[in-house]
């Protein structure tokens, strides 16, 4: 029986560029989690009798708003809710099973890369039918719906044993528990040449993947131990737990500090990689090598063409605003299209849908492509996997002859996180007062070309996102960004993106701080981070 359960507005609840995010003890107070479903919900129509799609990273306070949610979407007259057994479901596998399935759309539980356990965080988002992130003008919508709520819909019914798959009942809609990985696993094979990579693993290659007791475990050691046949072991870390075993699964050279020294020390494996909280990040290393997630996207495209999946090329790339320019260089040279977009993955969604891309990619470790709708770190290691497979080279010597062939993109993100949110939008707000009065001056030696606040023109359906972030182009190709995160709960994070492109293979081996002293410093001079934050460095540097 239906139940209309009364209830009051929270007014916090607007879903940024990767859906809600909050601490547990937020979600966990009364109908907290249940506005925010019946907001999109109500945001909705056409989905009576359809299937929704449930799942999320396994973290913290995840089984519970998973049984909520299928309460709810009988309530509100779905047909059928498939669910990755014990609550499972990477990102990208969510939105494959979307796609797959034909699903109306789907409800995942993720904060992403943030840590997890009773005081940490959660988040939760909808995905579209097409598998992809809700678009913006939809998530304004459900946050308006949060600000005038006054009932949820609900049935009493018990729980759903997730812990095995099977079909199952909730008040006449039917819930099918599925398998998380066996979907997934299939479609990679249908992407990857797992013979040339069982050949590879068979001659010796060294791999390491650490799956941060995240999501990605279970799709890892399927994959890779039992499907490619790396030796058992070869995934650390690979049960997803709560809290992520008190690990912060964000994989870059902070967090997996661990794979980094590996690779540059005695007797290193020939690969190392690593996943996030959600499954949707990657971290790319190689003996002597760290390979940044920019770069990463562009050799990607380059060689794409090795694996099975893209023999027949590229249509396109998309890359995200702060992402650095190496990819445009290799559209250049394949002759394709090369689309710049605001952060978050769903601005690549109408490019990949009307066909002009093909592989996407985030500076902030997010690399995928028209498989799915999602970012995918596992299917960036697998693609990559397929590449050293095939060339038979040392990553590090692959990097080092794209940067001979296209030249190199010096890149480096700062992050400033848990700033005040006033001050860090003070900050902003004072980089866009002075940008009118940018262009033509000097900084450290150094002549400003142009300055804007970056607004992006979708191709496809016309649609405008303006205050994208702050760019500051020098003459000769150099560039500073400066953006505020969505991705946090606790108060703002400044990132700062900086950028050199140097065409002389002479001056590719310098270290990349040291290459971007002249910017890092102008960039603090520009927007006086170190007086207005208190700040005399970043909290995290990749």
């Amino acid at each position: 029986m239906i139940e209309t359960v009364s209830t009051t507005p929270y007014q916090d609840q607007k879903p940024g560029t990767s859906g809600l995010r909050k601490k547990v003890p937020v979600f966990a107070q009364p109908n907290y989690a249940e506005n925010f479903i019946q907001s999109v919900f109500d945001c909705l129509s056409g989905f009576e009798g359809k299937t929704l799609v449930i799942g999320g990273d396994g973290r913290y306070y995840n089984d519970v708003v998973i049984q909520k949610a299928i309460r709810m979407a009988a309530a509100n007259g779905f047909g059928r809710v498939l669910v990755g057994q014990n609550g499972i479901l990477s990102t990208p596998a969510a939105s494959h099973i979307i796609r797959k399935y034909e699903a109306f759309g789907g409800i995942i539980l993720s904060a992403s890369h943030n840590p997890g356990g009773p005081e940490e965080d959660f988040g939760i988002k909808y995905n579209a039918s097409n598998g992809g992130p809700a678009p913006e003008h939809l998530t304004d919508a459900i946050f308006e719906r949060t600000k005038t709520i006054e009932t949820y819909k609900t049935v009493q019914a018990p729980d759903i044993d997730l812990s095995k798959t099977g079909n199952y009942d909730t008040a006449g809609m039917a819930v099918e528990v599925i398998d998380p990985v066996s979907d997934y696993a299939a479609l990679m094979e249908t992407l990857f040449d797992f013979d040339a990579i069982r050949d590879l693993f068979a001659s010796g290659f060294s791999i390491t993947f650490d799956a941060m007791s995240a999501v990605t475990g279970p799709y890892a050691t399927e994959i890779i131990e039992r499907r490619l046949g790396a030796p058992a072991g070869t995934v650390l870390n690979g049960t997803p737990l709560p809290d992520f075993g008190h690990h912060h699964p964000d994989p870059n050279l902070v967090h997996a500090r661990h794979l980094y020294d590996a690779v540059m020390g005695a007797n290193p494996p020939d690969f190392a990689a690593a996943s996030d909280g959600d499954g949707d990040r990657n971290l790319i290393l190689g003996a002597g090598i760290f390979v940044t997630p920019s770069d990463s996207v562009a050799m990607l495209a380059a060689n794409a063409h090795l694996a099975p999946g893209y023999a027949k090329g590229l249509a396109g790339i998309a890359r995200s605003m702060p992402t650095s320019g190496a990819a445009d260089r290799v559209a250049g040279k394949l002759g394709i299209g090369i689309f710049e977009t605001p952060t978050g993955w769903k601005f690549f969604g109408n490019l990949l849908d009307a066909g002009k891309v093909t592989i996407c990619g985030e500076e902030s470790a997010g690399t995928g492509s028209d498989h799915v709708r999602e970012k995918d770190g596992l299917w960036a290691v697998l693609l990559w996997l397929n590449i050293l497979a095939a060339r038979r080279e040392p990553l590090k010597q692959i990097v080092e002859k794209h940067w001979a062939e296209y030249g190199r993109n010096y890149y480096s993100r700062h992050d400033y996180e848990a700033i005040d949110t006033g001050i860090a939008n003070g900050l902003m707000d004072g980089l866009r007062e002075k940008l009118p009065g940018l262009a033509g001056t000097e900084v450290n030696g150094m002549k400003i070309e142009t300055a804007d606040d970056f607004t992006y023109h979708d191709p496809v359906d016309g649609s405008t996102s303006s205050h994208q972030g702050v760019r500051i182009l020098f003459e000769g190709g150099s560039r500073i960004v400066y953006r505020l995160s969505g991705t946090g709960t606790s108060g703002a994070t400044l990132r700062v993106y900086i950028e050199r492109y140097e065409p002389d293979p002479a001056l590719h081996g310098i270290d990349t701080q040291e290459a971007l002293a002249d910017l890092i410093a102008a960039a603090d001079e520009i927007a006086q981070i170190a007086k207005l934050t208190g700040r005399d460095a970043p909290t995290v540097i990749t």
